[in-house]
């Protein structure tokens, strides 16, 4: 069986700098960053004066702006923890320094446990007129924001008890990454270790065996551990439908979409209208296994290269993003490629230790910052891409806010991202097109397509999974391993319809290798959400392309000073309707309708 020769890693010391991050932009030294720590270790506990002096205008004020200087610079020394202890995880120093930077956020934490019982205390009525004024302009979408969840506060006593119970109620999370983490074992495929960090890349081989070696392994060890994740899961469900119930919501969903202002029927309606258009998945499958020659396409077939990948340098990925990036004008180009080029916002070198995975930073308010390894494959260019998207809405939202106005939420943030996805990609198959690259455009179709699985189908499989089991706990009703394997596979077999050969018991297992979507309950579907909107404002580029970027650009920059289903309304997007998910299938069966045309022209 062949096998993969596994270069050896750089240290991050020898990590050439032109690919990593300009982190002196936070601290110029180590040094400076500890003596910022002693600063707020002394500083934050000055909030701790404000307490009960919430009462007038300017007491209001002046715990608010303390608050937030405080919390930017918390921020910042936080951001340049966790950045270092990303791109090194076996320096030990960068570890303490994480876990200081956890220590003093906790510290700001119970410093200012104070603010929100007292300023719901006050007189609501007195309150919101002081928000009409222009003292309180920066603070006024925070300040309503705490407002609307009156309601739900119980009592101090009770409301003493439901933050005490937080730290033992987080007790599985944290227990389900150490079990996926550390202590299942995934075996070998292809004579490689099967790892968190490369089962991806070895579902994706070309060697089907590998690809079968890899993707059972996988599902076998987490189903030898299906009773203790179950109970791990329902334990978790439980403690947050008792939560909702504590403080008076309906039902879960409403609890966790309710700070955010998010009607429970964006989460069904996404759910309705993905179930409606999964013929279109159905056949892409078909296409996908007559185009691999296949008897039968299997889970572990699903992420095999239609044609052989081609290298793309970052060199090249960031110049398609200056050219796909055009129509949001020039100036979003010219802040975007020195970004991604002379002032270093991105750590893409490749080097031991380095964590996997990729994220945008806000960098507290000083550069955005993108995590991220470099691999020479369309995914690295598709993952710039979208970190790019988060990154440029941090810095638009950023300029047009001070502090005080709250930083967007993931809802808003997925649209970003996924919108840079899917404009780049727009250019990149015009530009193949016109080259007659059929080899280029099935590329960058699979890269398409390798995005849309995983937010577009395994993101609403799973909403469509958490929502039932919260259900079931809210009836009274049980989750076992069996329960929530066979739900998972009943699911999943709606999406494959006849296109996939489901092995049920290891497809059902998929629910237990999802720790951070589904402990964070009514999480995934958020995902599938972004992709939808983005897709839908992408046509607009196509039918008014100076009023899409507009409204688009306004999208961004009003970061989180507006709910998310407002912000996008503003920007043409009801999340409400079947439309955007309905745009976004229209988008996928081309995709799959181009395939086909390939594929009969290779007969």
């Amino acid at each position: 069986m062949p096998t993969e020769t596994i270069k050896a890693l750089p240290p991050r010391s020898e990590a050439p700098r032109e690919q990593t991050w300009d982190i002196e932009a936070l601290y110029d030294t180590p040094d400076a960053w500890s003596a910022e720590g002693d600063a707020l270790a002394r500083d934050l506990g000055s909030l701790s004066a404000h307490a009960g002096q919430l009462g007038t205008p300017g007491g209001l004020l002046a715990y608010l702006g303390a608050a937030n200087d405080l919390e930017l610079r918390l921020g910042r020394f936080m951001s340049y923890a966790s950045m270092t202890a990303s791109v090194d995880g076996r320096d030990a120093v960068a570890a303490a320094r994480r876990d200081r930077a956890a220590t003093l956020g906790a510290q700001f934490g119970s410093t200012t446990a104070f603010f929100r019982p007292e300023l719901l205390a006050l007189d609501d009525a007195q309150v919101r007129g002081w928000l009409d004024t222009p003292d309180f302009a920066e603070h006024r979408v925070r300040l309503e924001r705490i407002l609307r969840g009156k309601p739900h506060v119980r009592s101090a006593e009770v409301e003493a008890l439901l933050g005490a119970v937080q730290a033992p109620f987080a007790s599985e999370r944290g227990i389900h990454p150490a079990l996926a983490n550390m202590d299942l074992r995934f075996g070998t495929a292809g004579g490689e270790t099967v790892t968190q960090g490369n089962v991806d890349r070895l579902t994706a081989h070309p060697d089907r065996e590998v690809r079968r070696e890899a993707w059972e392994g996988y599902a076998d060890a987490h189903l030898a551990a299906r009773h203790s994740q179950a109970a791990m899961y329902a334990t978790n469900v439980r403690q947050n439908v008792f939560l909702a119930r504590a403080r008076n919501y309906p039902d879960t969903i409403s609890a966790s979409l309710s700070p955010d202002n998010i009607p429970t029927g964006v989460v069904t309606t996404l759910l309705d209208t993905y179930r409606a258009n999964t013929p279109v998945w159905h056949r892409y499958w078909r296409v996908r296994r007559e185009w691999l020659g296949l008897p039968e396409l299997r889970e572990y077939d699903v992420k095999a290269a239609l044609v052989p990948p081609r290298a793309v340098s970052y060199e090249q990925a960031v110049q398609w993003l200056e050219e796909g990036m055009a129509p949001l004008g020039e100036a979003y180009v010219r802040d975007m490629v020195p970004g991604l080029t002379t002032e270093r916002w991105v750590d893409y070198a490749e080097n031991d230790g380095k964590r996997q995975g990729a994220y945008s930073n806000g960098g507290g308010r000083v550069k955005p910052y993108i995590f991220m390894t470099w691999n020479g494959t369309m995914n690295s260019y598709s993952t710039l891409a979208h970190e790019i998207g988060h990154s440029m809405h941090s810095l638009l939202s950023q300029r047009e806010h001070g502090y005080g106005v709250p930083r967007y939420t993931l809802f808003h943030a997925e649209v970003a991202s996924n919108f840079n996805q899917a404009m780049v990609r727009q250019h990149l198959l015009t530009q193949a097109r016109a080259a007659g690259d059929t080899e280029f455009e099935v590329q960058i179709i699979e890269e398409a397509l390798s995005n849309f699985h995983r937010y577009f189908f395994i993101m609403p499989t799973l909403a469509a999974f958490e929502l039932e089991a919260y259900r079931r706990i809210e009836a009274g009703g049980t989750l076992s391993a069996p329960d929530l394997i066979d739900l998972t596979a009943d699911l999943l077999s709606e999406g494959y319809g006849d296109g996939v050969t489901m092995d049920r018991e290891r497809s059902g297992i998929m629910w237990a290798q999802f720790s951070t979507h589904l402990y964070a309950n009514f999480y995934a579907y958020q995902y599938s959400t972004g992709i939808s909107a983005a897709h839908q404002i992408l046509e607009q580029f196509s039918a008014d392309p100076d009023a899409a970027r507009e409204s688009y650009l306004r999208f961004l920059r009003s970061g989180g000073s507006l709910d998310p289903i407002d912000a996008l309304r503003e920007a043409g997007v009801d999340m409400l309707s079947p439309a955007p998910v309905e745009a976004t299938f229209r988008k996928l069966e081309g995709y799959v309708a181009r395939l086909e045309e390939l594929l009969a022209a290779r007969r």
